[in-house]
């Protein structure tokens, strides 16, 4: 069964065609870099660019793919969360193809998008896991029993895990997206420089980044230029290390008290070298295996998209064209 899979929820304008939900075809990604010089995503420009790009991008997935929207099964695309501009004009472009080619069409989750990447690259992965999803907008921990059946165990009180590593790299004048600089730079210092606060490390499964935040420009405010840029890596080590530990050590306990063995970390900040050792040693202390995807699988991407799309038809059957853009949507 071919699925073709759109994702626009953010900056990203991405088709993907997939196999079965497992094997990946093409998957094209093509990222928005005018928002460099903004330094973030301004939703009108993102909207833009997306219906400027999402014709070209369908054509080629489907040539990379060596398919024909005849051979198409199935179309499934974003419908939240994201910013809702963008959000219209993939879901958009998705039923107006589904309706005139008369091919099965459904709605997806932008989060369980994030989380079948994983059930996408890994066939050995048990059903019943849990996953950490931890991205730009999400920082979520929850517990699959399959797909499609999910406890959400805790979750963000406030910002995102990659929202405080943008903000960080913004502060520190390192560009946009921020979360691969950080991690890039952070590789060349210590991470035991500073000791930045560990928030809410008593409260269940739930987290909080914003003090971190605060904490990070307080610091960098009393520093002089000279001191600033001799310990720049250190400080980008220590403010990373602040972030990782607490997602390390939550998703771990979470773990050990579900008595669950598998564990998968998963959307953009899953591709952050710290987390995926300090979490592949924490684990194996325990017995437990750690799974991640490609890092093309980490940001947002179609593959990923088609992947739930495949998933959720076969568990509901096809979604309705009256499927709305819900910029707030909930992991149900």
């Amino acid at each position: 069964m071919m699925t073709l899979g759109i994702e626009t929820s953010c900056d990203e304008t991405s088709m993907a065609v997939v196999e079965d939900g497992r094997r990946i075809l093409s998957n094209i990604i093509l990222s928005q870099m005018i928002h460099t010089e903004f330094g973030g995503v301004v939703p009108e420009v993102a909207s833009r660019e997306h219906l400027k790009t999402i014709t070209p991008i369908y054509r080629q997935a489907l040539s990379k793919a060596g398919v024909s929207l005849k051979q198409i099964n199935l179309i499934a695309a974003t419908m939240g969360p994201g910013l809702v501009g963008p959000l219209l004009v993939g879901l958009s472009f998705a039923k107006g193809l589904a309706f005139a080619a008369h091919i099965p069409f459904i709605a997806v989750n932008h989060m369980e998008g994030h989380l079948a990447a994983n059930i996408l690259e890994h066939p050995d992965l048990d059903p019943h896991h849990l996953t950490l999803i931890v991205s730009g907008g999400h920082t979520m921990l929850v517990e699959v029993r399959r797909f499609g059946e999910y406890e959400i165990l805790g979750k963000t009180k406030d910002d995102a895990a990659g929202e405080a590593f943008d903000k960080v790299a913004k502060l520190m004048g390192l560009g946009y997206p921020g979360g691969a600089e950080v991690d890039r730079l952070a590789r060349e210092g210590n991470p035991q420089y500073y000791r930045f606060p560990r928030a809410m490390r008593k409260e269940g499964y739930y987290f909080s980044f914003s003090g971190l935040k605060t904490a990070v420009s307080l610091y960098l405010n009393k520093l002089d230029r000279a001191t600033f840029e001799k310990h720049q890596a250190d400080i980008a080590a220590s403010f990373q290390e602040a972030v990782v530990e607490i997602l390390v050590e939550k998703t771990v306990r979470a773990a050990q008290e579900k008595n669950i063995r598998h564990v998968t970390i998963s959307g953009g900040v899953a591709a952050n070298s710290r987390l995926r050792n300090l979490m592949t040693e924490k684990l194996k202390h325990v017995n437990k295996y750690l799974f991640y995807p490609s890092p093309v699988l980490c940001t947002d991407n179609a593959a990923m998209i088609a992947a739930a799309g495949f998933y959720r038809f076969e568990k509901e059957g096809p979604g309705e064209f009256i499927s709305e853009a819900v910029p707030y949507l909930k992991l149900q």
